[in-house]
């Protein structure tokens, strides 16, 4: 079965710098894209951050800026660089990626199970 696992939250000062990584792992014929998304207490999740599998990337305008977002395709690896951290940055950010596995006849979504991110003011 197919796994993603972000790592690197934590708790970080208003201002500071948090790298998250995202690996899928598992039986992957191919990934078309990974992104990261986001859910803080009361709120919806939204989307932060996304790349292609053609290399172009995307950032919601509330970290655009102060975040960026790379992969790694040949480690099915994805990155998020966070940046000038404010505490409206704190929530769960939940990688995702769309991708086939072997033995699947069509691409679908695969989440992680979430890293918490907490700025302190």
């Amino acid at each position: 079965q197919v796994q993603v696992v972000e790592s690197g939250g934590g708790l970080v000062q208003a201002g500071g710098s948090l790298t998250l990584s995202c690996i899928a792992s598992g039986n992957i014929i191919s990934i078309n894209s990974m992104a990261w998304y986001r859910q803080a207490p009361g709120k919806q999740r939204e989307l932060v951050a996304s790349a292609t599998s053609g290399g172009s990337t995307n950032l919601s305008d509330s970290v655009k800026g102060r975040f960026a977002i790379s992969r790694d395709s040949a480690k099915n690896t994805v990155y998020l660089q966070m940046n000038s951290l404010k505490p409206e940055d704190t929530a769960v950010y939940y990688c995702n990626a769309n991708l086939r596995r072997g033995g699947g006849m069509w691409s679908r979504d695969y989440w992680g199970q979430g890293t918490q991110v907490t700025v302190s003011s």
